[in-house]
C-alpha cells in the first residue's frame, strides 16, 4: 500500500524575477511524519518553502496535498488547506502581547468560540512559558521565547502540515532542546511537519526522512538514520572525513 502523502511536489521550478533558484523539486511529505529539509546556505531551502506556503510563484511543475492539485494557489487558500509556514526569524507582531499573537493564527479560521481557546490551552500546554507570558508584549520576550510563539502561532491554525522554516537559528542549546521536545510531542499527537533546520544532526536525529538540497535540487534522499550514516553527507555537512 503506498504510504498517505500530505504534500508532493513533481518537477517544482521557482524563482526570483529571472533567477531561477529551484530545479525540478521532487519531494514528499508522508502524512504523521516528521520530514527534514537539510543543505547548505543557498541552496533553496528557503524560497522551496516559500514557494509551497505560496508566497513565491511556481513556475512549473506541481505542488500536491491529499490528492488537490495546489499549483498556483496563492497564500491564503494553502493556508485554508492547511500548509502552515513558521518563516525564519518569527515574524511576530511585537507591539501585540503573546496571546494576541497566538490568535493571529486563527484569524482565517471557520471555528467556535471553544474550538479557538481549546487550541489555545494545547499551545499553552505545549509552551508552559507562553502560558506566563501571555500578557507581554512580543517584541520583548527572548529569542527562544519567540519561536515558541512563532510555532504556537502556526499551530493555532489548525495545520494538516507546520513547515518550519530554521528552528534553531540564534538559539541556545538548551532551548533547542526545549524545542526539538516540543516538536517530538507535537508530531506523537498527529501533527506532520516539515523542518528546515540548520543543524543536520538534530535535523537527522529527529526526523523520520530527509531530503539534501543542494543548488536548488534535490540530490539525497533517505531516512534520517540512513543520511546520517551516509559518507557523503557526513562529509560535507557533518565535518566527518569518510574513508
Amino acid at each position: 500500500m503506498a504510504e498517505p502523502l500530505i504534500l508532493q511536489t513533481a518537477g517544482l521550478t521557482a524563482g526570483y524575477g529571472e533567477i531561477q533558484v529551484l530545479w525540478g523539486i521532487d519531494l514528499a511529505v508522508v502524512r504523521g511524519e516528521i520530514t527534514a529539509l537539510i543543505g547548505s546556505n543557498g541552496a533553496g531551502k528557503t524560497t522551496l518553502m516559500r514557494t509551497l506556503s505560496g508566497l513565491i510563484p511556481v513556475r512549473g511543475g506541481h505542488i500536491l496535498s491529499d490528492g488537490r492539485d495546489l499549483t498556483g494557489a496563492g497564500a491564503a487558500a494553502l493556508l485554508a488547506h492547511g500548509i502552515v509556514h513558521v518563516p525564519e526569524g518569527r515574524r511576530l507582531f511585537g507591539a501585540m502581547s503573546v496571546e494576541e499573537n497566538l490568535l493571529m493564527g486563527a484569524y482565517a479560521r471557520k471555528a467556535g468560540r471553544a474550538e479557538i481557546r481549546r487550541d489555545l490551552d494545547r499551545v499553552y500546554t505545549t509552551f508552559p512559558r507562553l502560558r506566563e507570558r501571555r500578557n507581554q508584549q512580543a517584541a520583548t520576550l527572548s529569542g527562544g521565547e519567540q519561536q515558541m510563539c512563532a510555532i504556537g502561532r502556526g499551530l493555532m491554525s489548525a495545520p494538516l502540515l507546520l513547515m518550519i522554516d530554521e528552528l534553531s537559528l540564534g538559539l541556545s542549546p538548551l532551548l533547542v532542546e526545549q524545542l526539538v521536545d516540543a516538536l517530538r510531542v507535537l508530531n506523537r499527537d498527529g501533527t506532520s511537519i516539515l523542518l528546515v533546520e540548520q543543524d543536520v544532526t538534530i535535523a537527522l536525529d529527529l526526523c523520520h526522512r530527509a531530503f539534501v538540497m543542494d543548488m536548488g535540487r534535490i540530490v539525497r534522499e533517505g531516512s534520517g538514520q540512513e543520511l546520517l550514516a551516509d559518507p557523503i553527507v557526513r562529509d560535507a555537512y557533518l565535518g566527518v572525513l569518510h574513508e
